[in-house]
């Protein structure tokens, strides 16, 4: 006799796992860490504000586990940003992935070829960078910073396309 899944849950037959998160859980988790870290708030505070442990923030961070609605509200609240920040400045590829009718994940995406490029305002340097140009006091040497690195950067531009 062959025992049939318990009411109200479905069957886990059909496309296997490829292992790999969706591309707009990534996303979504990249800009709560985003924005936690220019909080400065650690992963255990921010799962201590939504009843979560550290290293469910970290899956969610990662895109490992979905954030549903209703989380995905709380962190909004907690982090002090509308919901739709969590997709602000999605990469058009991800939001273009096809869904898969069976379980929601984007259907071919272990298939498609070039990488995922990190959003390089998530990286923990130019977090850094942004946090230490804010302690800067005094708005005449932050605005001098400021124009210094902007010359910098357009002089190696410049020079890489010779």
């Amino acid at each position: 006799m062959q025992a049939t899944p318990a009411r109200g849950r479905r069957a886990t037959a059909g496309r296997p796992k490829t292992g790999k998160p969706n591309p707009i859980d990534v996303h979504v988790g990249s800009r709560v860490r985003l924005r936690r870290t220019l909080l400065g708030m650690s992963q255990e505070k921010l799962g201590e504000a939504i009843g979560l442990t550290f290293q469910q923030v970290q899956k969610y961070e990662r895109g490992a586990n979905r954030i549903g609605a209703s989380r995905l509200f709380d962190l909004s609240r907690v982090l002090d940003v509308p919901v739709s920040f969590f997709f602000d400045d999605m990469p058009a590829e991800a939001a273009a992935a096809p869904v898969d009718d069976e379980d929601g994940a984007a259907a071919g995406f272990e298939e498609r070829s070039g990488g995922y490029e990190p959003d390089p305002m998530a990286k923990r340097e130019t977090l850094e960078l942004v946090r230490a140009y804010y302690r800067i006091n005094d708005p005449s040497v932050r605005k001098r910073l400021f124009e210094l690195t902007k010359a910098v950067a357009n002089s190696g531009m410049v020079e890489a396309a010779e």
